[in-house]
């Protein structure tokens, strides 16, 4: 893949809402692809520093080959403050948003990122891949117009785990889901008194013996 100004690499960062080993659609007739929301640091101002620069050239190429010539006075950008609201629906981040600017990468069905471990060895376990732990990305910032909408997406070439970390999102125990196990019951004769009418003679029952 040849590197381009508006493709950086980024870390250390977390990673949420990871679906990186199956293509899948948020929505039904949408397109399935590969995604994953990436969380950086605002102390990592460097990181943020490339990420502007990366966003501000794909700016450029989106006025000369997808905007006739024509910037657009806001256009919409994929990174976002963690700090604040969401676009879609104006209900603050997740608290683990906080402190970090946001963004999700994607890429079509058909291009599946590559996701490696620390030592850039193909990660084979997906179970090794989940929402929390930290990483690297590398990514392509790139311009569109879609539907009028113009604005600045994010494509997502692979990911790099790094480290392990807290998962992020509900997880249930099996002690929750079904309750704390029980004493199995001891079976009639093996240690409990006689019940009458089995085991023992009783005249007096319906049923005989």
């Amino acid at each position: 893949m040849a590197t381009t100004p508006n493709t950086i690499t980024i870390g250390e960062v977390r990673l949420s809402y990871c679906n990186l080993f199956q293509p899948r659609s948020n929505q039904p007739n949408q397109e399935p692809k590969y995604s994953v929301t990436i969380l950086v640091p605002k102390s990592n101002t460097q990181a943020k520093a490339a990420i502007d620069a990366a966003v501000n050239y794909a700016i450029e190429q989106g006025v000369n080959k997808s905007w006739n010539g024509v910037r657009p006075p806001q256009p919409s950008i994929c990174v976002h403050d963690g700090d604040g609201v969401r676009s879609s629906d104006g209900m603050p981040y997740g608290a683990e948003c906080k402190g970090h600017w946001v963004f999700t990468a994607s890429s079509k069905a058909d291009r599946a990122p590559f996701v490696v471990d620390a030592n850039v060895q193909p990660i084979l376990q997906q179970a090794e891949v989940y929402s929390g732990m930290y990483g690297r990305v590398n990514v392509s910032f790139f311009p569109y117009n879609y539907s009028g909408k113009k604005g600045i997406g994010c494509g997502l070439n692979g990911v790099q785990k790094l480290r392990d970390g807290e998962p992020l999102g509900s997880q249930v125990s099996p002690e929750e889901a079904f309750g704390a196990p029980s004493q199995p019951a001891a079976a009639p004769g093996f240690g409990q008194p006689a019940v009458p009418g089995f085991g023992a003679a009783n005249p007096q029952a319906p049923w005989g013996v």
